[in-house]
């Protein structure tokens, strides 16, 4: 399973290398080879940096140490604090896009005319409630 994660992992940046091959090949290709070439090292040794770091992790974490910590703590489902990541991680994101755009219509709209302020504020405000509605869903995912 980590072999083929791996992998996926490394053939990530090829899509967007091609493309930038094709655009930048035309007018000086060796420029953008070596370009090219720097960047998959700096990428490959990032992901061999993770893949070394989760390797200690796994290898410093017994089996057996863990099974007895999750059966003493009566851990029903294994995957719901991963719920809960994902869930509050990505309405954060997806809040911090919207907050993002909406504060900087509201800006130029209260620079423009001063009284729109409270009615740009009530936009922003809403666009920030999307990362409670990650964190709320991320409680009622986590076992009591």
């Amino acid at each position: 399973m980590f072999v083929v994660f791996a992998v996926l992992v490394g053939l990530v940046p090829v899509i967007p290398a091609v493309i930038y091959v094709l655009q930048n090949g035309k007018t000086s290709p060796a420029k953008a080879i070596s370009r090219l070439v720097t960047g998959f090292n700096a990428f490959n040794f990032l992901v061999g940096f993770m893949a070394a770091g989760l390797a200690l992790v796994w290898l410093a974490s017994p089996t057996s140490v863990l099974a007895a910590g999750n059966a003493q703590a009566g851990i029903g489902d294994q995957y719901a604090s991963l719920a809960a990541a994902l869930s509050t991680g990505l309405a954060c994101i997806g809040a911090g896009i919207a907050v993002g755009g909406s504060g900087a219509a509201a800006v130029g709209a209260t620079a423009e005319k001063p009284e729109s302020f409270g009615r740009s504020l009530i936009f922003v405000g809403l666009s920030e409630g999307i990362a409670i509605y990650g964190l709320i869903i991320s409680f009622l995912v986590l076992p009591r």
